[in-house]
């Protein structure tokens, strides 16, 4: 499926002119390569970066080995609004789990989020949500929670757009995805969200295999049951992959420096800066979501993907801010 596409202008550097996409497949190889993004700076910018790494009797040629580009996910590649998706999964595990904890009848933030209480949900903070993370992911093998993830991917639908949460995605991304891919780049997901939820669909939607994904992980363990090995998840956190993490999952995982980095919050800021610290051509890039009517509009104050700290430094560190400027979902 193709969204249609129509220009409209956007308030900082206009970008997306379509939204949603269901399938891979449907990414367009026309002679304009990103043809749902809107002629103007963002995607004059990435196509003289991309031609100029990729030729090899320019001065900015990369070697394709080095030619590494990363993405967030949430809010960059899929939509993350009003809350992360995977959170919304773990919040519809606590009610799946609940006859068998009865302690969270009375132990907080389970005790409100049973009850319907967000706001004291809310109140919990990233310790709350954490301790429902943490409760909801462990205590099973490695492939159930996969299974869990992609059964839960496959059959709930966002609220808004009355789409399955896999099927949320940006068309104007995965065509700049195939388009990095056509010129030599090898794309990686690295995410805030967790390793294990990403990798079971990011073939599927976007092209990126497992082995591409760098997200934040819980302590797993290996164990022999009914003779067979396995994997089992742990009620503990191994490594969040977010903010300064980044870099650092990054370096861990991927073993080089980013030459392209494409985010859409604050907490994207030091994957982008670690991007541009290289001494070769560079190129930084923030989704800025402005489209309440059709997506939704989000910035500086919001309780998920607070682009705040971006806004005020773009023009001086030389990062894109992509106006998403949308049509018919």
């Amino acid at each position: 499926m193709r969204i249609p596409n129509q220009a409209k202008s956007g308030f900082l550097v206009s970008g997306f002119i379509g939204i949603f996409a269901l399938f891979l497949s449907s990414v367009s190889y026309a002679a304009d390569p990103l043809p749902s993004w809107n002629d103007g700076p963002a995607k004059k910018a990435i196509l003289e970066f991309v031609a100029a790494v990729a030729n090899e009797n320019g001065k900015d040629y990369v070697e394709p080995a080095e030619r590494i580009a990363v993405f967030d996910h949430d809010g960059t590649l899929w939509v993350e609004y009003p809350m992360y998706t995977q959170i919304l999964f773990a919040f519809e595990r606590v009610k799946e789990l609940a006859p068998q904890h009865p302690e969270w009848k009375t132990t907080q933030p389970f005790k409100a989020l049973l009850e319907g209480d967000m706001k004291t949900v809310g109140a919990s903070g990233m310790k709350g949500l954490m301790e429902i993370v943490v409760a909801t992911h462990s205590g099973m093998t490695a492939a159930e929670f996969e299974m869990e993830a992609s059964r839960w991917l496959a059959t709930t639908k966002h609220p808004k757009f009355d789409r399955l949460y896999s099927e949320c995605i940006y068309q104007p991304q995965l065509e700049l995805l195939a388009y990095l891919r056509a010129n030599g780049f090898k794309t990686f997901i690295v995410s805030g969200g967790g390793i294990q939820f990403m990798r079971p669909i990011s073939e599927k939607n976007y092209g990126i295999p497992p082995e591409q994904v760098v997200g934040s992980s819980a302590v797993t363990e290996f164990q022999i049951k009914n003779g067979k090995s396995v994997l089992v998840r742990q009620p503990k956190i191994a490594f969040v992959n977010d903010k300064a993490g980044k870099p650092v999952g990054i370096y861990e995982h991927i073993g080089r420096r980013p030459i392209l980095a494409f985010g859409n919050s604050d907490s994207d800021m030091q994957m982008i800066e670690f991007t541009m610290a290289g001494e070769d051509r560079r190129l930084g890039l923030f989704v800025h979501h402005t489209d309440a009517e059709r997506e939704y509009a989000y910035d500086r104050k919001s309780h998920v993907g607070t682009l705040d700290k971006v806004l005020d430094m773009a023009t001086e560190n030389g990062w894109i801010v992509v106006d998403l400027s949308l049509i018919h979902i």
